[in-house]
């Protein structure tokens, strides 16, 4: 494997070897409880958004800004947080990501305005930049390289994969029996257990010198340019995706990112400690897992958001109904991850990269053939299943791929990239992929409008305006338009495993099996 200078496959940084197993499974549970507690918060909100809306009078359109808000925060933060944990310690970091998350959801649950618990949202997101990165790079820097670090991927991989579905089954478990603020309130207790735990399971890898930040440590320009860059990203697609690409803010935002992430490049190039080390873009399998992990977590978050809206809007499931029929697909993630963890030092990650973006996309590419009237078994049921196993391949062997020969110093700031193609990836792909849903939803209208004796019928202002008609062409025009999303899901999915055959050299002698050094 080709690795820049400055890294050394194999170099030392793994914290394992002194810390006794038990310890180490202590620490394991404590970093799966911390990403799935990131993880699960976007759709346990989702579940709540009707609710929220009823009891602090939020219309629809500052509705979508509860999960906005986070967004923003969090996808603009995220490299931030990735290199501050490099440079003061990532067990520092974590700690403090979990008290501002818990912090924020504790005030979230008593908001009692739109305008406090978008704020409390915010800051939901600040502590999530500070998590997410902390978590995969302790992940890296505390398992021993080979079977050890495997399963901890496995593990990370399985609780990434299910987090989505388990928030959908307890927000709406969450809403029914008890109300919408304890979809905020049940991370306050989960939150204190988990900083409590973290100074048993995770040993001290602080930097010393808490003033490196003005000592020049801190790449300042990089920090503020990266931040805003990625912030006015993320917001411009979601602009997008409600207000199309073509509308002025919309563009606005989307060139101020290109400015802003031109001007970050610049910077990095010339500063003499960068926020983000340009060698870490020289070693092209890790430059390729990130554009892997682009387009399969947009493919995944495609999937998820047309799955729901089929399930609850179409299949007129209840909330609680359709996070159950996510469990077979959450079973398959956590059984796939596991087989992978095993597999990857056996075959390597590039066969599994090539396989998990195909069958994940075979799945997608089934759905794609739903109908309105679709059962689970035969239509959703092996779809999910087999989506399920291909995302579990390609999740624990892009991580490893993408954190292979990583030096020690850059472990945060390459487990921060990960979380940002991720992140950044999704968004991109669900305004992209609701826009051409939108699109097709358009021309499936016109086309059963087309077929009816009287399209008046559809329309509520003529009098003879037919609610059971209208209902029943609304199921059809929104099922075409998920199943058009499903379809280009499974084109990203594809192209994922053009690029992991194309581009990605890694095989299993750059994954050694033996303790002999850690990989980062």
């Amino acid at each position: 494997m080709t690795t820049a200078p400055s890294e050394v496959a194999g170099s030392t940084g793994s914290q394992s070897a002194d810390a006794p197993h038990a310890r180490r499974g202590l620490a394991l549970a404590l970093l799966a409880g911390a990403q799935l507690m990131i993880v699960l918060d976007a759709t346990i909100v989702n579940i709540a958004l009707p609710d929220m809306g009823k009891a602090l009078d939020i219309g629809d359109t500052s509705l979508s800004w509860v999960m906005n808000a986070y967004m923003l925060t969090f996808g603009g933060l995220l490299l931030l947080g990735g290199r501050l944990g490099d440079l003061f310690g990532r067990r520092r970091l974590l700690a403090l990501g979990l008290i501002v998350f818990t912090v924020a959801s504790l005030l979230g649950g008593f908001a009692t305005s739109e305008a406090l618990l978008l704020a409390a949202r915010a800051l939901q997101g600040v502590g999530g930049a500070m998590v997410a990165p902390a978590v995969l790079s302790l992940v890296t820097t505390t398992f021993e390289e080979g079977p050890e670090r495997n399963k901890a991927f496995g593990v990370y991989a399985a609780v990434s994969g299910m987090g989505s579905a388990v928030g959908l089954l307890m927000g709406g478990l969450l809403v029914e029996y008890l109300s919408w603020r304890w979809v905020m309130f049940v991370n306050v207790p989960i939150g204190i257990a988990l900083v409590a735990a973290l100074p048993l399971a995770i040993p001290d890898d602080a930097k010393t010198g808490e003033k490196a930040i003005w000592r020049g440590r801190l790449d300042i320009p990089g920090a503020l340019t990266s931040t805003l860059g990625v912030t006015a990203l993320v917001y411009g697609v979601i602009r997008a995706a409600d207000k199309g690409w073509g509308e002025g803010l919309t563009i606005a935002s989307l060139v101020v990112s290109a400015a802003l992430t031109a001007a970050f490049i610049v910077i990095e190039l010339k500063v003499e400690r960068p926020l983000m080390p340009m060698r870490l873009f020289r070693n092209r399998n890790r430059s390729g897992s990130y554009v892997v992990m682009a387009l399969a977590a947009g493919g995944m978050m495609g999937a998820f958001f047309f799955l729901t809206l089929f399930m609850q809007e179409v299949a007129d499931y209840s909330p609680i109904k359709a996070g159950l029929a996510y469990l077979p697909l959450c079973a398959g993630v956590m059984i796939s991850a596991q087989f992978t963890s095993v597999m990857l030092p056996k075959i390597g990650p590039r066969v599994l990269l090539t396989a998990g973006p195909i069958l994940a996309g075979a799945g997608l590419f089934y759905l794609s053939l739903l109908k309105y009237d679709s059962n689970y078994v035969v239509g959703l049921l092996p779809a999910m299943v087999v989506f399920g196993l291909g995302m579990g391949l390609i999740f624990v062997a892009i991580m490893a791929t993408a954190v292979a020969g990583i030096a020690p110093e850059d472990a945060g700031i390459g487990s921060a990239m990960l979380n940002v193609t991720q992140q950044v990836g999704g968004a991109v792909a669900i305004a992209v992929l609701t826009t051409i849903s939108k699109s097709a939803g358009t021309d499936e209208f016109k086309k059963q409008a087309g077929k009816l004796a009287d399209p008046s019928v559809l329309f509520k202002g003529s009098p003879k305006f037919d609610q059971s008609a209208l209902d029943h062409v609304n199921k059809l025009v929104m099922t075409a338009g998920q199943t058009t999303g499903f379809l280009v899901g499974a084109g990203m999915l594809g192209a994922a495993a053009i690029i992991a055959v194309a581009v990605l050299r890694v095989s299993k002698s750059d994954l050694p099996t033996d303790a002999s050094g850690a990989l980062h």
